[in-house]
């Protein structure tokens, strides 16, 4: 085997990139190490230029239980499956960083496949950024790399930065605590990529988080730059593209001149008339022309035409200020009184209804990946994007990998202001419907999620809001203009998209990817400061609709109780095979018990249920104490007296003495099994005997039942004899 390696300090750690022969068949490869987490990055592209429109990037990123040291946790399936969503956010990331620096004009199938070999401390997401960008670099397809990535974060509250943190500095569980984790990929001093999840943080704090980043990714360019220096080989030339001067011609009388006579103030609808006249003309003048040429020669032209509009013109498509945000609305409940909590969110042609259910903890997800094995998530958002929300026919069923992504970075923005699972134990799934999309409706589901846990009655600390923002550039005369609130064609033709969600006190999620390679630092502040603006605006529209999380949560959601135990009584409540537990919630009709490791208990159920099932425990596991009265049902006789039941597994003897203020004749003349009897606890004996006394708890019991003082002939019945005579009694049965 062949092979060379090449390190870098990175954050404090190592970081080698091995080239071998493992995979010689492919155009790049490269196996990248840092601690001990490892992958392995593939990239291959196709022999034949394709039809598209479009260029073929696919990005795969796999995730093998035996990189953790595992077998796959079902016992009817060993082999993985689909991607976890973890693995699709994963390989979104390497795709959102390597796609912008792919030359225009490139349509051959390019697929670049990161294999995780290995998985412990480190997070394996940045390795697959710097992986494909070696992968790519060193091979010979076109690309404008090197890109690199590293991961910022702050630790429990600490403001010093650290470099790519692991996974226990970062509390990486479901419901990370870290005040801040953030993602950045660029090169030469520009940002293309960003994920952040954050708890309130400041724009000058994230602002001092890039610089941070920039300087770590900085370093690894240079030593990336070296390695394809040496290794790189010589690029695929692309066809030169010659522009048809009929087509133009075509084009500025067919599609500028109608622009014209709006103004320049362009629906999406005139976007898409405009097109179908431009295929229509193509197809009637010049029938040569491949259509999948005439669509690409119209995104080229129209993408033009967008950004001279706004650098050269000062005009958005809509005619829009450049930070003013489209109408808005905003709805908490009204849908169903089934609905736990709802909420509709306009923003312009953007609409989206989140509609929340919430469950106990025992419906929490159970995650199962080679990142969080057998870890419980209590905080669940899942985003739809059926087609008719653009107005489209298509196939339903499954979520895609946009629908992960944006589901994701709206579950991230909201997790921050969630109350801690002591003071709300429920089990919260939001489902975010896009009923109709013209910009940025992973940022409309972040303002509905809002709404409907208010409108759950779920105690969220502060309103969460979310924006996206844009940027059209002119990279040779280093000019450009940000945008607030855009639309489809500023999406679509657009350099940036750039989503901010936060508080009115600090940011809670940003995503950010771009067209172009990267955007530098300042552009970066001025969008910040301007999607806080824009981000109290709609947050002052939520706050008027409803100004804070209703005081009752829905009396169709369940209701959960909660009461500690002893660490040493779980097995009691639990019993044998979980007989006790399934007894209780059999009897009671709860829909949930579940007992966490530490004593605490939460009870689930509905009409009483949860109260019911919660005395049940309360009962098998409560301490008794001398002089507490009961009402306790007779389950045996004896010469001496009768045994008393108290609570579900604990009884205690009241001695025939004890029946009366006077002699009885005999205990089966006062009391038979399964009556029902008024006790006091008198004593709880050296060997944790109970001693009851009914005359005692009620004096004048013996006489309102009849009895009258017997004389003589009884005289071992009025003895109380020894307890040594007595067979044991336990308190626990």
């Amino acid at each position: 085997m062949q092979k060379k390696e090449y390190a870098v300090e990175f954050g404090g750690k190592t970081l080698t990139a091995e080239f071998n022969d493992w995979a010689n068949q492919a155009n790049g490869s490269v196996l990248v190490r840092y601690g001990n987490s490892a992958v392995l990055a593939t990239a291959v592209m196709g022999s034949k230029e394709t039809s598209l429109d479009y260029f073929p990037l696919s990005v795969e990123y796999e995730e093998k239980f035996y990189a953790a040291g595992a077998i796959l946790g079902s016992r009817f399936m060993r082999r993985e499956g689909r991607p976890s969503d973890e693995a699709v956010l994963s390989g979104r990331i390497v795709d959102r960083t390597i796609r912008p620096l792919f030359p225009k004009g490139l349509k051959r199938d390019v697929q670049v496949i990161i294999s995780v070999l290995s998985l412990e401390e480190y997070d394996p997401d940045v390795l697959g950024v710097i992986a494909a960008s070696l992968a790519l670099g060193t091979s010979n397809i076109p690309w404008n790399g090197p890109a690199s990535a590293v991961r910022i974060g702050q630790i429990d509250g600490n403001d010093a930065f650290g470099v790519n943190p692991t996974y226990a500095e970062r509390q990486e569980e479901v419901a990370p605590k870290a005040k801040l984790d953030l993602l950045a990929c660029g090169k030469d001093g520009l940002i293309n990529m960003i994920e952040v999840g954050a708890r309130e943080v400041s724009e000058e704090t994230l602002e001092k988080a890039f610089k941070r980043a920039t300087e770590e990714i900085e370093k690894v360019q240079a030593w990336q730059n070296s390695i394809i220096k040496e290794r790189g080989t010589a690029k695929h030339v692309l066809p030169i593209a010659v522009e048809d001067d009929g087509l133009r011609a075509a084009f500025d009388e067919v599609v500028i001149k109608d622009f014209a006579t709006k103004a320049g103030v362009l629906t999406k609808q005139d976007l898409g008339a405009a097109q179908s006249a431009w295929r229509a003309h193509v197809a009637e003048k010049f029938p040569e022309t491949p259509a999948s040429a005439a669509d690409s020669y119209y995104e080229h032209r129209v993408d033009a035409y967008v950004h001279d509009l706004a650098i050269k013109e000062g005009k958005r498509v809509d005619g829009r200020r450049f930070d003013e945000i489209r109408p808005l609305y905003a709805q908490a409940g009204g849908i169903s009184p089934v609905i736990h909590g709802s909420g509709v969110f306009y923003r312009g042609e953007t609409h989206v209804l989140a509609a929340l259910t919430l469950g106990g903890p025992g419906d929490a997800q159970l995650i199962d990946t080679i990142e969080y094995q057998e870890a419980k998530k209590r905080f669940m958002l899942h985003y739809n994007f059926p087609p008719f929300s653009v107005g489209e026919t298509g196939r339903m069923g499954g979520a895609n990998r946009r629908m992960i992504g944006h589901g994701a970075l709206a579950e991230k923005a909201l997790r921050a202001v969630l109350p801690e699972k002591e003071v709300f134990p429920y089990t919260i799934r939001i489902v975010s419907e896009c009923l109709a999309s013209n910009g940025s409706t992973s940022q409309a589901t972040v303002c509905a999620g809002t709404l409907a846990l208010m409108d759950a009655g779920v105690p969220i600390t502060k309103p969460v809001a979310g924006i996206a923002m844009g940027m059209m550039s002119d990279a040779k005369n280093n000019v450009y203009k940000v945008l607030t609130d855009i639309q489809g064609p500023e999406d679509h033709h657009g350099d940036m998209d750039f989503k901010v969600a936060g508080t009115k006190d600090g940011v809670t999620a940003v995503q950010m990817d771009v067209k172009v390679e990267g955007v530098p630092l300042a552009t970066l502040a001025e969008a910040f400061m301007q999607a806080k603006k824009a981000r109290l605006e709609i947050l002052d529209v939520i706050t008027k609709e409803i100004a804070a999380p209703r005081a009752d949560i829905s009396p169709r959601a369940p209701k959960i109780l909660t009461l500690k135990v002893k660490v040493d009584q779980i097995g009691l409540v639990i019993g044998p095979g979980g007989k006790t537990i399934n007894g209780i919630k059999e009897a009671t009709k709860a829909d949930d018990i579940t007992i966490e490791e530490d004593g605490t208990v939460f009870i689930t159920g509905k009409n009483g249920a949860a109260e019911a099932a919660f005395k049940e425990i309360s009962d098998l596991t409560r301490d008794y104490e001398p002089g507490e009265r009961f009402d306790g049902v007779v389950t045996r006789l004896m010469d001496f007296g009768a045994f008393v039941k108290i609570g579900p597994n604990t009884e205690g003897l009241v001695h025939v003495s004890e029946v009366a203020p006077f002699r009885i004749g005999s205990i089966a003349d006062a009391v038979h099994v399964g009556d029902t009897v008024p006790v006091l606890l008198k004593e709880i004996d050296e060997k944790g005997r109970y001693n009851l006394s009914i005359k005692a708890a009620d004096p004048e019991w013996a006489s309102r039942k009849g009895l009258t003082p017997e004389s003589g002939g009884h005289e071992n019945h009025g003895e109380r004899r020894h307890h040594s005579e007595r067979p044991e009694r336990r308190r626990r049965i």
